[in-house]
């Protein structure tokens, strides 16, 4: 049934259905300032620096929603390089703490979006609390 049909049907009966959940947490990442901003409900939260794909490497831009979280997870691909508090969002590619802060602000990965652990932390713990499919991650050129 459509959702035009069953929003008749509530009028009709007097139910109320609530509008599609938004997202409450959005991470949005700029690849050309290396920075990460993340609103909470609409409001900055947060603004760190992140570190990208370097030459040769390629982070994906879009808007993506977080399919899984894993509060520490190795990379099979790389090495089994540490990824802590990843929240993965396309493929293999993730939102993840790093201790090579001294590359954070500039291009640097595979493609994953590299933050300080302690950032990193504070992402995931907002996506576990507000939900996945009430958080998005977005990255521009």
């Amino acid at each position: 049934m459509s959702n035009r049909i069953m929003g008749l049907l509530a009028l009709g009966f007097g139910l109320a259905f609530a509008a599609p959940a938004q997202a409450t947490v959005v991470a949005q990442i700029s690849l050309s300032q290396q920075r990460m901003d993340v609103m909470v409900d609409g409001v900055r939260a947060y603004s760190w620096p992140v570190s990208t794909a370097r030459r040769g490497y390629v982070t994906p831009t879009g808007s993506y929603r977080p399919f899984r979280t894993e509060k520490m997870w190795h990379s099979r691909k790389y090495d089994m390089s540490p990824m802590p508090y990843s929240v993965f969002f396309r493929g293999g590619y993730a939102v993840h703490g790093t201790t090579y802060v001294r590359s954070l602000g500039r291009p640097a990965s595979h493609g994953c979006v590299r933050l300080q652990t302690a950032n990193a932390a504070k992402l995931y713990a907002l996506v576990q609390k507000k939900g996945m499919a009430r958080s998005r991650i977005v990255i521009t050129r």
